[in-house]
């Protein structure tokens, strides 16, 4: 009696299973490279095209957006729908209301969210940015307010000391540019190895203060390594919630 063939795959068979599940794996580690690579460069652009925004605003009125008094706005810019505007001291305020040195000075009867805000809506109505922005008094809520980045979160420019610092006690006010929450943390050390030195807690570009998942300008907990000497962006961990800042 003849035994039956065993059914099976030969080893060339297998081989090739092999190289084609290698060959996906690598096309997908490749895939997501990509995409992560676009998202660096789309918050680096992003940043350097409102930092040419906010210079180009000086040098063409004499005067920062945001804190310029809303009249002055409104003729200079030409545009009578403008909301916002500042006190005009020649300086933004801090989310605190503070600018550093005492509280930021109200006026027309607006508080410093007038000038947060108002940097947008002035670098719009004045055609250096894309897009409509309200101006409001208060707090940015949304994309009315302010501009996204590319995960969905508000960008926002202002001057306080809401940043990681290798010193101890609090660093000084600065001019900050916070490139938005629900940055992932692998993708803020990208960042901060294509701009800066890839450290959190020095250089140019740093990691916001952790705070309250309300806070725009704020961190989620969890970004940084601090057992790490000097401490690093813990991309083990990947905290989805990082908020970079560009310290001008």
């Amino acid at each position: 009696m003849t035994q039956p063939k065993q059914k099976g795959f030969t080893l060339v068979e297998i081989a090739v299973v092999l190289v084609i599940i290698g060959l996906l794996l690598g096309a997908i580690l490749q895939g997501q490279q990509l995409i992560a690579s676009a998202r660096v460069s789309n918050l680096s652009d992003q940043q350097a095209g409102i930092q040419a925004a906010y210079f180009g605003f000086i040098d063409r009125y004499r005067a920062v957006p945001g804190d310029m008094p809303n009249e002055d706005a409104i003729d200079a810019i030409g545009d009578p729908d403008i909301n916002g505007g500042g006190a005009g001291i020649g300086r933004l305020p801090g989310p605190d209301g503070s600018d550093g040195d005492g509280d930021y000075p109200t006026t027309e009867g607006r508080g410093h969210w007038s000038a947060l805000n108002g940097v947008w809506e002035h670098l719009a109505a004045a055609g250096f940015i894309r897009g409509s922005y309200s101006g409001a008094d208060s707090a940015p809520q949304d994309s009315a307010d302010a501009p996204q980045n590319a995960f969905n979160g508000l960008v926002f420019l202002a001057r306080h000391n809401g940043y990681t610092d290798s010193r101890s006690g609090s660093p000084p006010y600065r001019l900050l540019y916070s490139f938005g929450r629900n940055v992932p943390a692998s993708i803020a050390r990208e960042l901060d190895v294509k701009l800066d030195d890839g450290r959190p807690l020095s250089g140019a570009v740093r990691n916001s203060t952790e705070g309250s998942s309300n806070n725009r300008w704020e961190s989620g907990p969890g970004c940084i390594d601090d057992e790490a000497d000097p401490p690093i962006w813990d991309i083990e961990q990947d905290e989805q919630d990082c908020n970079p800042v560009f310290i001008f």
